[in-house]
């Protein structure tokens, strides 16, 4: 079983340098001593936050700047692009009528890069 997303929890970006935090509106309504996530929590700059620089080249302005550089490659500052939900979440426990999030859902970034959760923020609450 895995561990159940809150506030807080810590994220780690295959492309940034850096970790970031996961923030969790309460508009879920759903909360233990922090608000729980679900896998809609998944929007650039209100849910999670830049990691840093970053080294994708499917990034535009890591590719300008690596081309201006004559090819070496170039990090730049991460702003992350987040189109799809975090997957695959917890298919019985909903939280606000969509499925839980839980530590082994990954989301994954348009310019290439995969997120994923290394600390989920609580270590009390089990879900599937």
């Amino acid at each position: 079983m895995g561990q159940l997303v809150c506030q807080g929890a810590m994220l780690q970006c295959s492309f940034g340098v850096a970790p970031s935090a996961l923030n969790v509106l309460p508009a879920n309504r759903v909360m233990t001593a922090m608000p729980i996530a679900n896998i809609m929590d998944n929007k650039p700059m209100v849910n999670i936050m830049p990691f840093g620089m970053c080294s994708s080249l499917a990034n535009p302005q890591v590719a300008a700047a690596t081309a201006a550089a004559l090819g070496a490659l170039t990090p730049m500052p991460c702003i992350p692009v987040t189109a799809a939900p975090w997957a695959p979440g917890s298919p019985t426990v909903l939280v606000a009528n969509m499925p839980a999030l839980n530590n082994s859902s990954k989301c994954l970034c348009n310019w290439g890069g995969m997120i994923q959760i290394t600390v989920p923020g609580q270590f009390t609450i089990q879900v599937p």
